[in-house]
């Protein structure tokens, strides 16, 4: 029979740390901040938004990340609005940007928009009688922001030194075009040519097991395809892949400086730039098996030297 001691030092070496594991409460305390009605759906130039960047950048702080824009954690930036519902206007913005230094020459950048449409006056809904009311995003892009939340803890907390670096941000502006992400790549805080692959999150949180997850930007690195062969497909949530590295989202910013890119996205739904898109209708169980999946794509790259980009890919 072992000892009592010694069996407690067997728990605690077969136990994996909580710090190491994606936690579907944190996931939710994220959601369910981001997507309340108090938030007034986080409109690009609010000072919802505002509230919104400054929630991100504690929690950068709070994990030890590093400042790396150009105001601490901030990169600003002004949006033009053009819209037929509202008149043309410049609404100020930023990108919320932390680093992890592992002292290593190239780096991983995580990103995720945590901008939304407002009260539906911005943004590409159709639906006019939407207009005035308030728009949560808690999976466009509430559970973006809050995949980006726990991989940043993850990273900085599993007392492991990876052999890559890890840049996090996340965007403003990304429903009046992307603009937060263009901005970032016009003016980097770090080298462009460092960068290993850039990997996006955009409403990851309404998983439909009938389809998959979907990870668009397979094509953009011949790479990929040693990285995801490495992967057991049985052991993760169901996922498919792309092999066009453009998309409605972040990503595309980067792709189109010629960076190797990973979208993931779990699909429209009705509730796609609605009011109905509510934190209490997210798949946390099935978010947290997302995030799983991106963490050991992240480090099943490691092992490759560079992601080197497949310009044939781009039409």
């Amino acid at each position: 029979m072992m000892k009592p001691a010694a069996f407690t030092l067997f728990l605690l070496l077969s136990l994996p740390s909580l710090a190491q594991e994606i936690e579907i409460s944190r996931l939710k305390k994220h959601i369910y901040y981001l997507a309340d009605d108090k938030m007034k759906g986080r409109g690009t130039g609010s000072k919802e938004a505002n509230k919104a960047a400054t929630y991100v950048q504690k929690a950068f702080k709070s994990y030890g990340l590093k400042p790396l824009g150009t105001q601490g954690y901030y990169q600003d930036f002004t949006a033009k609005v053009r819209r037929v519902v509202v008149p043309d206007s410049i609404r100020p913005s930023r990108n919320v940007i932390g680093f992890l230094d592992n002292g290593a020459d190239k780096t991983v950048i995580v990103g995720a928009h945590y901008d939304h449409l407002g009260e539906g006056k911005q943004g590409s809904s159709k639906d006019s009688t939407s207009y005035g009311v308030i728009h949560n995003g808690a999976d466009d892009n509430a559970s973006g922001v809050a995949g980006l939340l726990e991989l940043a803890r993850v990273f900085t907390q599993n007392k492991v030194k990876e052999p890559i670096n890890f840049l996090f941000i996340a965007f403003g502006a990304e429903e009046l075009g992307l603009v937060g992400s263009r901005y970032f790549v016009a003016h980097p805080t770090l080298p462009l040519n460092t960068v290993h692959f850039m990997l996006n999150m955009d409403m990851i949180g309404r998983f439909n097991p009938d389809n998959g997850v979907a990870i668009i930007g397979y094509g953009s690195s011949p790479e990929f395809e040693t990285v995801f062969g490495r992967i057991d497909k049985a052991q993760h949530i169901k996922h498919y892949t792309g092999y066009e590295g453009r998309g409605g989202s972040d990503q595309t910013s980067f792709y189109e400086k010629d960076i190797p890119v990973l979208f993931f996205h779990t699909g429209g739904h009705d509730d796609y730039h609605k009011p109905g898109d509510d934190a209490h209708k997210v798949d946390y169980p099935s978010l947290k098996r997302i995030l799983d999946l991106e963490k050991e794509v992240i480090e099943q790259s490691f092992s490759v030297e560079k992601m080197h980009f497949r310009s044939t890919d781009k039409k």
